[in-house]
């Protein structure tokens, strides 16, 4: 068997195979070491760029809507920016599910089309990771009129 020469050779660039040797290369930013991205770091890019976008009242199901609403109530508590968030995190892939509330007049599929590339856009530019794909359940529909007290309370002074 004979040694290849440098002349037979292709050089090497990273992130991309040495013909005929089947071996890929690391990417220049994996040369000195690996970075992984949690999932949670996901989830808070990705709700954080679904409320950004006008016409999404609220993320969740009603049931996480209610039980994050308690915890916000509590001293010292917060808003889980990634509540009605979902992700699976592979290595170089993701991919989102988020059930989200609509304000009632807003176009449903306008919405959810400005939410995917907005999501999108963000975990892309962020990570580095390729989402695959954004599946989006529109679980309620906020009525203007839900913010106000219903006229059957009474009212303690």
């Amino acid at each position: 068997m004979t040694e290849p020469n440098s002349s037979t050779l292709q050089k090497a660039q990273p992130g991309r195979p040495r013909t005929g040797l089947g071996t890929v290369l690391p990417a220049a930013s994996e040369l000195r070491g690996k970075t992984t991205i949690a999932d949670g770091v996901v989830e808070k890019i990705a709700g954080i760029a679904a409320r950004e976008v006008p016409g999404i009242h609220a993320l969740g199901g009603g049931f996480t809507r209610t039980i994050g609403a308690m915890r916000d109530r509590v001293p010292g508590g917060r808003a889980s920016v990634g509540r009605g968030v979902k992700v699976e995190v592979g290595e170089k892939q993701t991919a989102i599910d988020l059930q989200v509330v609509v304000e009632y007049g807003i176009s449903i599929t306008d919405i959810a089309t400005e939410v995917r590339e907005n999501v999108i856009g963000a975990v892309e530019r962020m990570t580095g990771l390729e989402v695959v794909e954004v599946n989006i359940a529109v679980n309620d529909v906020h009525l203007p009129d839900d913010d106000e007290p219903d006229a059957g309370e009474s009212r303690v002074e």
